[in-house]
């Protein structure tokens, strides 16, 4: 029996906690194993109680038990830490005393995604752009910065609350992607009335005081316009590189030059533009109409000397999807819409390499 306890007990340290990414037995959340012939009991200690992936726990601990040599059953408990073992986990961890862990020298590539008015499709371009980088093998984060009109939650299918440990607080992971967004600790309805400092200040939590666990990538879905959010943004994030989204009409273009103006001001360099609803092709006749023509992307990309990183036509399914909580380059990865998605991924790395070498 003994024997087995050992092979259980090695096999849990590859187990994962699928928040904090770390081992559960070097995070303490294994109590007790007992081996009583072929059934093999577990006593796992959530971090906090009524944790929303006690199932998905319970089924990985499962999962890397079963296959082992003489076990034949696998039960899995469950209780909550007490307050000092979450103090020490919560030790562990680390973070939370930096100004912000995205600063000069971090591992991770800050990319904003900007606009200079709303409608764009802004918030649907960061979600597909955090799925393609996904599907590249990248850790990536997503940060919802636009707070009055957030929109990531659901266009990434998520409706539980985020959770906190001691004063750090968890990402959502949904998708194989990290999210923090105000949707997670508001009711979906209710409106964010805030004036700038608690703005900034709600921005200064998600960056400093949220387990990132310096992901590859981290993305900043951010408000249209040129307001106090940017500001925020420069200061925590002064490494960041931005994409600015826009459509084809003049009218869009001359407004995202402002988002562009703004970033130069704040020291932010712009790495490209992406065109949006650039064209629609009736599925009927594969006629392509330019619904709103004018070029606006390619002309605000060559006034800026950045490249046009993609243009992406206007589809249904890339609503559809956003709606549905899984972006189109995963709901329906052979679609255009898709595939030029796919491409700005590729464009968005290349582009924000460049952005921070000329920066440096």
């Amino acid at each position: 029996m003994s024997a087995i306890a050992d092979e259980v007990r090695a096999a849990l340290r590859d187990v994962q906690d699928p928040e904090l990414h770390r081992s559960i037995v070097d995070l303490g959340m294994v109590d007790d194993v007992e081996v009583r012939g072929g059934r093999v009991v577990v006593a796992i200690r959530l971090t906090v109680a009524g944790c929303p992936l006690k199932a998905e726990i319970q089924r990985r601990v499962s999962d890397a038990l079963t296959p082992l040599p003489g076990v034949e059953t696998v039960h899995v408990t469950m209780d909550v830490m007490t307050d000092e073992e979450r103090r020490r986990l919560r030790a562990g961890l680390g973070g939370a005393e930096r100004p912000s862990p995205f600063q000069e020298g971090s591992s991770t590539t800050v990319i904003g995604v900007a606009s200079g008015k709303g409608g764009v499709g802004k918030s649907s371009i960061t979600a597909n752009l955090a799925l393609a980088l996904v599907a590249r093998g990248a850790t990536v984060g997503v940060l919802d910065a636009d707070v009055y009109g957030y929109s990531i939650p659901r266009m990434m299918g998520v409706t539980r609350p985020a959770v906190a440990v001691e004063d750090l607080m968890l990402p959502v992971e949904s998708h194989g992607v990290r999210l923090m967004s105000i949707g997670f600790l508001t009711e979906e309805d209710s409106p964010v009335i805030w004036r700038g400092p608690m703005l900034h200040k709600a921005l200064t939590s998600f960056v400093t005081e949220v387990w990132w666990d310096e992901p590859d990538y981290l993305l900043v879905d951010l408000p249209p316009g040129t307001g106090d959010v940017a500001i925020s943004i420069a200061q925590l994030l002064p490494t960041a590189s931005l994409v600015i989204v826009t459509t084809p009409q003049l009218a869009a273009q001359r407004v995202a030059r402002r988002a562009a103006a703004m970033a130069a001001r704040v020291n932010l360099p712009v790495a490209g533009v992406i065109e949006n609803m650039s064209w629609f092709v009736a599925p009927d006749t594969g006629t392509r109409y330019e619904v709103f023509s004018g070029g606006g992307g390619e002309m605000l990309a060559a006034e800026l000397g950045v490249p046009l990183l993609a243009q992406v036509p206007l589809e249904p399914a890339v609503a559809l999807a956003g709606d549905a909580g899984l972006p189109v380059v995963a709901a329906d990865p052979a679609s255009p819409a898709a595939r030029a998605l796919v491409e700005a991924a590729d464009g968005v790395v290349t582009a924000v390499r460049g952005a921070s070498a000329a920066r440096s």
